[in-house]
C-alpha cells in the first residue's frame, strides 16, 4: 500500500512504494529552499524542474535538471531550493 508523507506546511508532498528493488519515494515541491535529513542513503532524480543542492560537506551548490540525479549518505543533511515547482524520484538503499 502507498504512504503519503507532507513536510514543510504542505510545500513538498510525496508518495512512498516499493520498485522491484528498493524502496522509493514520487514527490514534488514547491518552490522555495528546504533541508532535508537522510536515515538511509539516497539517490535523487528529478524528473521535472530544477533543483539547486548543497550536499553534506560541499561548498558550492550544484544545479540538477531533469533526468539529473545526486546521492546523499545515511545520516547526513542536505539543503535544495527548488528554483521552480520540481518533481523527483528518491529511491533509498
Amino acid at each position: 500500500m502507498f504512504k503519503t508523507n507532507e513536510y514543510f506546511d504542505g510545500k513538498v508532498k510525496s508518495i512512498a512504494f516499493q520498485t522491484e528493488t528498493l524502496p522509493a519515494t514520487i514527490g514534488v515541491m514547491a518552490q522555495g529552499d528546504y533541508e532535508f535529513g537522510t536515515s538511509q542513503k539516497e539517490y535523487m532524480t528529478v524528473t521535472s524542474g530544477q533543483l539547486r543542492v548543497l550536499l553534506p560537506g560541499a561548498a558550492d551548490w550544484q544545479t540538477f535538471s531533469q533526468g539529473e540525479t545526486f546521492e546523499v549518505e545515511a545520516n547526513q543533511s542536505f539543503k535544495v531550493t527548488a528554483v521552480v515547482e520540481s518533481a523527483y524520484l528518491c529511491l533509498y538503499e
